[in-house]
């Protein structure tokens, strides 16, 4: 699914579909815990850094870490460009309850993190990473440290897949949890692959022209191969 099938959906999701976008978040942001819990566990890599940027990826981020708290994980965020709309200041309070702790220093947190959450740029990103983020992204590109991506990896082009040069050269997260439907650039990704948001009805995939995943009992995502196929 591109860019503008993408954003065309989520706009019919909160239209016709009755949806509020607080709802799709909270849904995509538990998924993408799921998909943190279905790679490793808190027993085994219980420190995560969440890394948000200040759109919609961001948010599920924010929904995300609070789920991670609550499964037994340490989430610690990076959050550097607030915004000042309501729904991403009560998202930020609800961790700050759980004393969730938020840091400016990415690279000094991801070093000492056991994973790192990718929740920077989604779909609609285009054109130039912008400060503070091109050091984030370079970090994420040349650390050791494995990463889950949300929906695409931070500086890839939706359509054309990760930058030729640029702080994102390089970069290819160890998972990607896609949110709906993989988007066109998934031919470059190689890594575990999950799709999650379970919140689309049949008629609306067929409409927009993609599978709903066989999700299974009360899970929130399906990994699937390269081909598409269910693991």
């Amino acid at each position: 699914m591109g860019a503008k099938a993408a954003a065309a959906l989520d706009e019919e999701l909160m239209s016709t579909g009755a949806y509020s976008i607080d709802q799709l978040m909270e849904l995509a942001g538990l998924a993408v815990s799921q998909a943190m819990f279905a790679l490793s566990p808190p027993q085994k890599t219980p420190n995560i850094l969440v890394a948000c940027g200040p759109g919609n990826n961001g948010g599920d981020g924010l929904v995300a870490a609070r789920h991670l708290y609550h499964f037994g994980y340490k989430p610690t965020m990076y959050f550097p460009k607030q915004t000042k709309n309501e729904l991403y200041q009560r998202l930020r309070i609800q961790l700050e309850h759980l004393k969730v702790p938020f840091t400016d220093d990415f690279v000094g947190t991801a070093v000492k993190s056991d994973y790192i959450i990718d929740a920077i740029f989604g779909f609609s990103f285009s054109g130039e990473v912008r400060e503070p983020f091109p050091a984030v992204i370079r970090a994420l590109a040349e650390g050791k440290v494995p990463v889950l991506a949300v929906d695409a990896p931070s500086s890839w082009n939706i359509e054309d897949g990760p930058p030729k040069d640029g702080p994102g050269k390089g970069y290819n997260p160890l998972a990607l949890v896609s949110m709906t439907a993989p988007k066109p650039l998934i031919k470059w990704f190689k890594g575990r692959h999950f799709v999650g948001g379970r919140f689309v009805s049949q008629a609306i995939a067929e409409k927009y022209g993609f599978d709903v995943p066989p999700y299974q009992g009360s899970d929130q995502i399906v990994e699937i191969g390269s081909h598409g196929e269910r693991l």
